[in-house]
């Protein structure tokens, strides 16, 4: 009984804190269930707990009950590995999208050493990072923060990339939907080469 006491408190503590850092996950361990796939869903499966990637191009989309699947100012916190030559990223203000690259909101890039010149940390194609912060096959934290229409990504806490996109004045012309508004996360399967393990995904809401 004693045992019991001592487990109920600790599990109640436990719960106290999560629900007053404010953090919330989006992934639960299990499955993905709160998630939908695009185009190849077999590119998405859990191995003990970690999402794994690895098949042809698909995004799983959160389309989860947190915040109604809707976000406009957060910060994501997500531990993720890439596995050698492999190559992802993580939407945010994008919305689901049965192919193709999701046209809306913006993409964080996932990329040591795959032949994209845009590393990690990178807003693909609006503020692009060349530098290498971390290395394949070790865990790392992701931490995107979007506050209005500024955004800052840091690696392992590191700040690697800031972007306001009110003083860019050299936005590309096709950049159609790709802009701060709302909407939901992705995360991508890139190609049948790259291998790419997500741990933990969590959000909260600013």
């Amino acid at each position: 009984m004693k045992k019991l006491t001592v487990f109920v408190l600790l599990l109640s503590l436990s719960l106290a804190v999560h629900a007053q850092d404010g953090w919330i996950p989006l992934f639960n361990g299990k499955n993905l269930d709160g998630w939908k796939i695009s185009e190849n869903p077999d590119s998405f499966s859990i191995e003990e707990g970690i999402i794994k990637i690895d098949g042809p191009r698909a995004h799983a989309f959160y389309t989860g009950e947190v915040n109604g699947g809707v976000f406009k100012d957060f910060e994501l916190m997500v531990e993720l590995k890439t596995m050698p030559k492999a190559n992802s990223g993580i939407f945010f203000h994008t919305v689901y999208q049965e192919k193709g690259w999701p046209d809306k909101g913006y993409e964080v890039q996932v990329n040591q050493t795959h032949g994209d010149w845009r590393k990690s940390g990178s807003l693909y194609s609006f503020n692009d990072v060349k530098e290498t912060y971390v290395q394949d096959g070790e865990w790392y934290t992701t931490h995107i923060i979007v506050k209005g229409d500024h955004v800052t990504v840091k690696l392992n806490g590191k700040t690697v990339m800031e972007y306001v996109e009110s003083k860019d004045g050299n936005r590309p012309a096709n950049s159609g939907e790709k802009r701060i508004d709302k909407g939901t996360f992705a995360i991508q399967a890139h190609d049948p080469e790259s291998v790419i393990y997500y741990k933990s995904i969590k959000v909260k809401v600013l």
